[in-house]
């Protein structure tokens, strides 16, 4: 495995993320304990969840799988950088309880005190703010934040689906009280969906923020799926099979498909080995449903792309361009 700084932080982590929105949910609790064993053993440190995750009546689900996983002891939990999420609501009927979800100082320190019984664990390495929050003032925010860092309960904060100018009023907002402000942030960044580029990815790297990639595969549509629908039968679903409806895009994803079927690449793994070379991206989060799925993605790590299909790939899949030249002189 290999390893970066996330952000301007002096903290290591791996090149891949693993996510785990699927323990719960798709993968039983058995199956999630293997899977997290391997990407220990694979040299994967950097271990990404919600609050809300587990969904519906099992919110907090996921959770609670990693804090078994933990409680097994081996030095697990030293070895992990654990990330998790508050933002959704988590009223225990699944109604929207007020002050049970968003960034009050009330729901985070509430929402902290939950996820650590649920992780059994006495702290959380990065805390991230899942969504903005038009609500809360962001001095609130912070306040709350510095709290719980003194008390040695969260390290570092991170944002997740900010904006570029949000990253900004909230670093800025944190230098002005003396904070250190947010050290990451979770994006919908893939070769598809290139918006982040425009201005997030810019603004994380002005502040000092790592960039860690959510849903690098597109919802599965860079993940081959063209190609496993002919040869297996297997038709895509969900945000792919939406996608694929679209004429243009599954023009694009056959091309994308036949350039890798050129040199030999598997899509899922080029996908992300893309990501790798991305500037500012500390590391896409990978979210295995099997362990098939988590051997794939460490074999990312070591592909190397050369120029030419970095260059076709740009070609296939066009960025935005930098901002303002992207919508602007």
């Amino acid at each position: 495995m290999k390893y970066t700084q996330l952000g301007r932080t002096g903290l290591k982590v791996s090149r891949l993320v693993l996510g785990t929105m699927n323990f719960g949910p798709l993968t039983n609790e058995a199956d999630s304990h293997a899977i997290m064993d391997a990407a220990l053993d694979a040299g994967i440190n950097f271990f990404d969840t919600a609050n809300v995750y587990g969904w519906g009546e099992n919110k907090g689900r996921t959770e609670e799988i990693l804090g078994t996983w933990f409680a097994k002891g081996g030095d697990r939990r030293d070895k992990v950088v654990l990330a998790t999420k508050v933002y959704g609501n988590m009223g225990g009927d699944g109604s929207a309880w007020p002050n049970h979800d968003k960034l009050s100082a009330l729901n985070i320190r509430r929402a902290v005190e939950a996820s650590l019984k649920r992780l059994q664990t006495d702290h959380i390495d990065l805390y991230q703010f899942h969504h903005i929050d038009r609500d809360t003032p962001v001095e609130e925010i912070w306040q709350a934040i510095d709290t719980l860092v003194q008390q040695g309960k969260i390290i570092y904060a991170g944002s997740s689906n900010f904006p570029g100018w949000k990253i900004a009023q909230t670093n800025e907002t944190a230098r002005r009280l003396g904070s250190y402000g947010l050290v990451s942030e979770q994006c919908l960044y893939n070769l598809a969906e290139r918006r982040a580029e425009m201005e997030v990815i810019p603004a994380a790297q002005e502040y000092g923020l790592g960039v860690i990639p959510w849903s690098p595969l597109s919802g599965g549509l860079l993940g081959g799926v063209i190609k496993k629908e002919v040869q297996g039968g297997r038709r895509a679903s969900g945000r792919a099979a939406e996608a694929l409806a679209n004429t243009s895009t599954r023009a694009q994803v056959q091309a994308y498909e036949d350039l890798l079927d050129k040199h030999g690449i598997e899509p899922g793994e080029a996908a992300l080995a893309w990501l790798l070379t991305r500037p500012g991206v500390t590391g896409p989060i990978v979210g295995p449903r099997t362990l098939e799925q988590l051997e794939s993605a460490l074999r990312a790590v070591e592909l190397e792309l050369s120029e030419e299909v970095v260059s076709s790939l740009d070609e296939i899949f066009p960025g935005p361009g930098p901002s303002p030249e992207a919508f602007a002189w």
